[in-house]
Order: C-alpha cells, then sequence, then structure tokens
C-alpha cells in the first residue's frame, strides 16, 4: 500500500478505509497510517504534494480537483477528511469567509459526503472530519461556523437549524450537537500540547453519522475519576522511547564536566552549570528563540504580533511567512550570551552574509525545511522529493507543509475512532 522506510513499525491493513480532500502533503493519510486505517483515495490539484503524496503512498488513487469528483462515483470509505482552505477564515486574510473563492469549496466537501452516502443508502462515509482555524468562530459575526455545523448536520438530518450563540459569548472553542442517532462535536487543538513544539490552533470537527459517538472521540478521557490502576515497584528504569528500544539521543548531564553527553538508554536532569566556558568538546545546552517571520526585516511598529518572539516554542507554521530561529552566537568556545541579557535588536550595520541574519549576540537564520517537517510531526525529508525523485523546492517545502496539518493531532482523533 505504501512505501516501506517511514512506515515500516505501523500497522498496515485495515477493515476501516479514509478519502482525504485538500490532501495537501498527505497528513490525514500518515495519520492514517499510524493507526492502521488504509487510505484509498486524495483530492489536491498542487502538483509538488501531489508528486509527495505520490512517492509516500504509490497505491492511493488521486482524484485531482474537487469539483470534478462525483461521491456517487469513487470508492466508498469509512472515513473522509478535509481540512478545506482556510484563507478566507483566518485572521491574517481578508474574513471573506465561506462566501470566498477558496473557503467557500467546503461545500463542494460536503456535496461528495452527501453523493456518497446516498449512492451506499447512508452507510458510507460513516464519520467524517474537517479541520480549520479557530478565525472560522468569528468570521461573518459567527455565521460561517453556524453554517459549517448545520450544513454537516443537514447530512443526517436535512431539514435541521443550528441556531447562533449569544452575541457576547460567541462559539465555544468546543462543543456538540446530538441527533437521535447522529452526533458531532468541535474541539480546538493546539498542538503544542501534542508533542510538537509549534503553537498551532486549529479547530477539529468530528461528525458520526450512526451513532452519538463524536463527543466520546474528542473529549472522553482515558479513565473516569477515580480509576487508578496500581502503580509498579519503584525503580530508575527508562521511560518513553528509550523503554520502547528507540535509539533516539537524550541529554546527560550526570558527568563531572557536566557537559553533555548523548546517550540512548539514560536521561537526567540537565543543571544550570552545565556547560562551561573554554571547554574544546561536547555539547551545550543554550536558550532557543522564534522569530516570527512577520516581523523580520520590519520595523518596531510594524508587523509583528506581539513581541514577534518565542522562547523554545515555534510560532504556527504558515505559507507565507518564513520565520527564524536564534540562539546565542559561540565564538572559540567562547559565548557573547550572558545570563539575564538582553539580545540587541538586529538592524543594516549588523554583519548579514550568504542569506544569513548574525548579530553580535545572537545567530539567526531561517528554519529549515527540514525543521517546519519536524514541527508538523513528518518524518524527516517528507517533502524533500516527488515521486520521480527530483527534488522539491524550499519554497514548495514551506508553503505545503505551512498549509498542512500537525500529525499528533491526527494521530490522536484517528485513534479514538478504532477504540
Amino acid at each position: 500500500m505504501v512505501s516501506g522506510g517511514f512506515f515500516r513499525n505501523f500497522p498496515m491493513a485495515s477493515y476501516m478505509k479514509l478519502g482525504s480532500l485538500f490532501d495537501g502533503i498527505g497528513g490525514f493519510p500518515l495519520g492514517a497510517i499510524k493507526v492502521g486505517i488504509t487510505p484509498v483515495w486524495a483530492s489536491e490539484i498542487k502538483a509538488a504534494p501531489v508528486s509527495i503524496t505520490k512517492r509516500h503512498f504509490p497505491e492511493m488513487r488521486h482524484l485531482g480537483d474537487i469539483s470534478k469528483i462525483n461521491g456517487a462515483e469513487i470508492e466508498p470509505v469509512d472515513i473522509i477528511t478535509f481540512g478545506s482552505p482556510c484563507q478566507d477564515l483566518s485572521i491574517a486574510g481578508r474574513r471573506s469567509g465561506l462566501e470566498g473563492g477558496r473557503s467557500g469549496l467546503f461545500m463542494q466537501a460536503i456535496r461528495i459526503v452527501r453523493e456518497m452516502r446516498n449512492e451506499t443508502k447512508k452507510l458510507y462515509p460513516a464519520r467524517i472530519i474537517w479541520e480549520n482555524v479557530p478565525g472560522a468562530f468569528t468570521t461573518h459575526k459567527g455565521r460561517d461556523f453556524q453554517k459549517v455545523i448545520e450544513e454537516i448536520a443537514r447530512i443526517a438530518e436535512p431539514e435541521l437549524s443550528i441556531p447562533r450563540p449569544a452575541k457576547r459569548g460567541g462559539w465555544l472553542a468546543s462543543g456538540a450537537v446530538l441527533g437521535d442517532s447522529w452526533s458531532l462535536a468541535w474541539r480546538v487543538l493546539d498542538s503544542q500540547y501534542w508533542g510538537v513544539p509549534q503553537r498551532r490552533s486549529r479547530i477539529f470537527l468530528v461528525a458520526d453519522f450512526g451513532a452519538r459517538c463524536a463527543g466520546e472521540i474528542l473529549f472522553k478521557p482515558e479513565s473516569e475519576t477515580g480509576d487508578i490502576k496500581k502503580g509498579g515497584t519503584a525503580g530508575v528504569a527508562n521511560t518513553g522511547n528509550a523503554e520502547k528500544r528507540v535509539e533516539q539521543y537524550v541529554v546527560n548531564g550526570g558527568y563531572s564536566s557536566d557537559r553533555i553527553q548523548l546517550n540512548p538508554k539514560t536521561a537526567v536532569t540537565l543543571k544550570a552549570s552545565g556547560g562551561g566556558n573554554g571547554a574544546k568538546t561536547g555539547l551545550y545546552c543554550l536558550p532557543t528563540y522564534c522569530i516570527g517571520g512577520n516581523t523580520i526585516e520590519r520595523s518596531y511598529k510594524s508587523g509583528g504580533n506581539g513581541t514577534g518572539v518565542s522562547e523554545e516554542i515555534c510560532y504556527t507554521l504558515n505559507a507565507t511567512d518564513h520565520h527564524a530561529v536564534s540562539v546565542p552566537f559561540i565564538r572559540n568556545g567562547f559565548g557573547d550570551y550572558k545570563q539575564g541579557e538582553v539580545g540587541r535588536t538586529l538592524c543594516v550595520k549588523d554583519d548579514i552574509t550568504s542569506g544569513d541574519l548574525i548579530a553580535s549576540y545572537y545567530s539567526v537564520r531561517r528554519l529549515t525545511p527540514l525543521e517546519c517537517e519536524r514541527l508538523q510531526g513528518y518524518p524527516d525529508g517528507w517533502t524533500e522529493t516527488g515521486h520521480d525523485g527530483k527534488r522539491i523546492s524550499d519554497n514548495q517545502r514551506y508553503m505545503a507543509l505551512g498549509n498542512s496539518v500537525a500529525i499528533p493531532c491526527i494521530v490522536f482523533i484517528l485513534s479514538r475512532m478504532i477504540n
């Protein structure tokens, strides 16, 4: 079904099938493979993303332009996913809402779902997942999100009408609608709390057309109140990836020099005094900052959100801004950085070479495509080449990754569907 390299440790065949609309670079199919769901078709019109997904999913059928797809004629699937274009709903855009040419494609996805369900006597798809920006809550004074949940609910009950909330309160970050034998629920998930160091809040809406399970998929805790399992015996066993025999490097500061050592089996607490000036070998733990792409090369009063600097957690990736990363600049083993010191603003007189911004106190560079892949939870090199072996340009990779989804969030939702 898929190429072996990235998926060797994942379950393959499954009784559940998935179709992905507005597929991009295969975020939903990748999440599906990770939990044992089989992706069978996808719709995407941009050449580079299609080539990337053809490399990773050579047997997945590509349907092309969504407006030309007839849901009654394609292979029925259990789950249809669609992260419809968000540009007209985002607070960074013109906010024309579902009336905009791009975000209005949402209705094409609804049409396809209806056509498939009519053709299969309401059996397929049994569930859908819609993903979009939180700006969808507020465009056209909340009427756009009202239309989203109303159109999805009407797949199950054609005459249903859903009211908007009170003007002051607006739409909440989570909620649900329950029918007699169907349900839908939505929840805002921020990827920084799901395993990747990126601030990326997105609405995830699940509709279950055959049961009232949508809320359980998004909200049900792993254990109920008072459900306390007996703990194991005290010990010094490793946790996380080390315990699972994954050879991942971790930090060990338990040496006389407090230098960071690389050891895949143990991990101890870092010390504030770790790493000393003058040492000739080893790695050192330094603070890292993300600089928002919309603040770079702009004056203090122009552009940016807040300070435009975030410690350790990256700003949301998007298709237009190229964020930067900054670390203290080390020269000859001695750091210009002093604890508590604020690095000065980069300006024209600072040394700028080879496209990298370098200041006296900090070294600043753009995020690489590889780092963007990791910030979204993709395997390394996911967007590097297409199915024909040709390299994908960095600009195309940045755009595709900025438009994509955070894989850990997708895996969470899909895993709840099969469990």
